[in-house]
């Protein structure tokens, strides 16, 4: 299911699994470098809502990405499960705001089906594919394509 341009199926198959609201993600987990208790950022002006602000993590500035404000989610809370998942994508570090971490899962082929085809008006570029373990659906998403999207360009764009 991999594709020759470095997008699609991941060979490795094995991804983190976190919630925002009801529904349950997955990311590759070689783009994982640590995941933390979110902490106060500090807000910069005139950045999208969903940028939340910076840190500073080791003598390195990241920006962090609130992905519940980005998915347009209505029930935005903080509380002793939110986490930010710092992710190491090309030469860049970013984080994300998270609900929680689920765990990681290594998904067999067959356990993975493409994207379905939706309305126009929703973007299903930077979706993997739908991952299957019993009864849990998983979104899996291309993390690195979404942070270099036009509308993030947290990162440039993957080559």
């Amino acid at each position: 299911m991999a594709n020759e341009s470095g997008g699609g199926i991941l060979s490795n198959n094995e991804f983190l699994t976190f919630t925002l609201g009801n529904e349950e993600y997955g990311i590759d987990i070689l783009k994982v470098q640590e995941i933390r208790g979110y902490d106060a950022v500090t807000r910069i002006a005139n950045t999208p809502e969903f940028i939340k602000g910076v840190i500073n993590l080791r003598g390195i500035i990241v920006p962090i990405v609130d992905m519940r404000i980005k998915f347009r989610l209505t029930q935005i809370s903080y509380d002793q499960f939110t986490v930010v998942i710092i992710l190491s994508l090309g030469h860049r570090i970013v984080g994300i705001v998270v609900d929680s971490v689920s765990d990681v899962l290594t998904l067999k082929p067959e356990q993975i089906r493409p994207t379905p085809e939706l309305s126009a008006a929703l973007d299903t570029r930077y979706i993997l594919g739908l991952g299957t373990v019993d009864e849990r659906m998983l979104i899996l998403v291309d993390i690195e394509k979404l942070m270099s999207s036009s509308e993030m360009a947290l990162i440039a764009e993957a080559v």
